[in-house]
């Protein structure tokens, strides 16, 4: 079963591409120019739609074999991204958008390792190389999990732990997080590049490593099962491990379809949202989907140095590893079903319960590490009056103390009115009276004798 990368962002085919979808493109090329002037840390290619002439099944929108039998490139050799390039200097919107100072005085990953199975992470990126675990392990040609050629699982580490930088406002959700790198495709060698066997050799290496937290960013070809995959699943499962995996980037055609790992129970499956906290057209959307996360614009480190930004449910994933990386930190006796129903239960949503677009909602990170410290199994639809997490007016009975300030005010000032008019009026008619004694010829009564 071979495995298709999420986060797959080629260029978009101009026969294949709706109207919609080229100007939402055009949008973020003009995004992109101004991220790399340092002006916006928002923009990128968007999630390639699938050619009509050559289907593909995978994760994404043009992910899965190529007509030639070959897994293609992540679509980070775009042009748009430069390897080694320099960093964003503003702060990603998927930061802004959290109390960082508050989260970080909550945890920061310290102590917490996170195994991110994907297509290795380059250890010549100064903000991920501190936060590497030794140089990982490959399972596929001779390169070991601290090479990433393709530069899709650097940006992945990066989002979850990336070291703080005084030259750019992006770090890792997690900045004192470790990362175990485990290279299960992207090899070096054209013949291996790696399917869902290997993908479940470094699910068991993971195991063997005592992980707290899996991330995978990828799906299988054609969305099906796989069973050697279902078995090394289930024993990071049984072993108490989080498993948190994309849900895909195949949702365009608005149609639910379940994609793997990310549909295996006990899996955290993560969908995109956008900056309106809305599901990004491209995320998949299913009966499987627990939680979203940003996924749009997300800016990240990149092989030998440097940032650029990109879009999918690859770097949504590990938005969400990443908050779990803190709460384990802070909640060190909690089982890894506790930490997702907490964040799926204080996550921002449109209803009160889940749905097959965003899940049980966007992560918020504050909200999950600052509520109550009860654990739950399992999360639950909101009451009616906590409906899209806004806590009601207080209703008050009769008249309030501001009401009847501002009436006893009213009145104060109309009394006054009227009284000043009334004195007026009477200085007016008393002068009218004087002159009109005082005029030549005028009446003068005098007593009669």
């Amino acid at each position: 079963m071979a495995i298709a990368a999420t986060s797959n962002e080629q260029r978009l085919n101009a026969e294949a591409v709706t109207p919609g979808l080229r100007r939402t493109r055009r949008a973020q090329r003009a995004l992109v120019a101004l991220a790399a002037l340092g002006l916006t840390a928002a923009g990128s290619v968007a999630p390639a739609a699938a050619d009509s002439a050559a289907r593909s099944d995978g994760g994404s929108p043009s992910a899965g074999r190529t007509q030639d039998g070959r897994i293609p490139d992540f679509g980070l050799d775009s042009g748009e991204c430069k390897f080694g390039g320099k960093n964003i200097k503003s702060t990603p919107w998927s930061l802004q958008r959290v109390l960082l100072d508050e989260l970080w005085s909550e945890a920061t990953g310290e102590g917490v390792t996170v195994a991110v199975i994907d297509t290795g992470v380059d250890k010549g990126n100064r903000q991920i190389r501190p936060a590497l675990e030794g140089s990982g392990k490959g399972f596929v040609g001779k390169s070991t999990g601290a090479t990433d050629t393709d530069g899709h699982g650097t940006r992945v580490a990066g989002i979850i732990a990336a070291r703080k930088a005084a030259n750019t406002g992006f770090s890792g959700i997690a900045p004192e997080a470790k990362i175990l790198p485990l290279q299960y495709t992207g090899g070096d060698d054209p013949e291996k590049q790696g399917d869902a066997k290997t993908m479940s050799k470094a699910i068991l290496h993971a195991v063997s490593q005592k992980v707290e937290i899996i991330n995978i960013s990828s799906d299988t070809v054609r969305k099906e099962s796989d069973p050697y995959l279902a078995s090394a699943i289930s024993k990071a499962v049984d072993a108490g491990i989080l498993v948190v995996a994309a849900a895909g980037n195949d949702g365009a055609n608005g149609k639910s379809e379940r994609t793997y790992p990310a549909a295996y129970d006990g899996v955290l499956a993560v969908g995109a949202s956008d900056r309106n906290n809305e599901r990004a057209f491209f995320s998949q959307s299913g009966d499987f989907v627990d939680i979203a996360a940003p996924g749009v614009g997300m800016v990240s480190t990149v092989p030998k140095g440097g940032q650029c930004s990109a879009d999918g449910t690859s770097f949504s994933a590990p938005y969400v590893a990443g908050v779990a990386a803190l709460m384990y930190e802070k909640y060190p006796k909690w089982t890894a079903d506790q930490i997702a129903a907490r964040m799926a239960q204080t996550a921002d949503r449109p209803g009160a319960d889940r749905d097959d677009q965003l899940g049980w909602g966007v992560v918020d990170p504050v909200a999950a590490l600052t509520g109550d410290d009860t654990p739950q199994d399992a999360p639950v639809p909101d009451k009616a009056d906590q409906d899209r997490h806004v806590t009601p007016m207080k209703l008050t009975v009769g008249e309030s103390k501001t009401e009847r300030t501002q009436r006893i005010s009213v009145y104060v000032m109309t009394a006054g009115t009227v009284l000043t008019l009334l004195i007026g009026g009477t200085a007016i008619a008393a002068r009218d009276y004087r002159r009109k004694r005082s005029a030549p010829g005028a009446e003068v009564n005098t007593p009669s004798r």
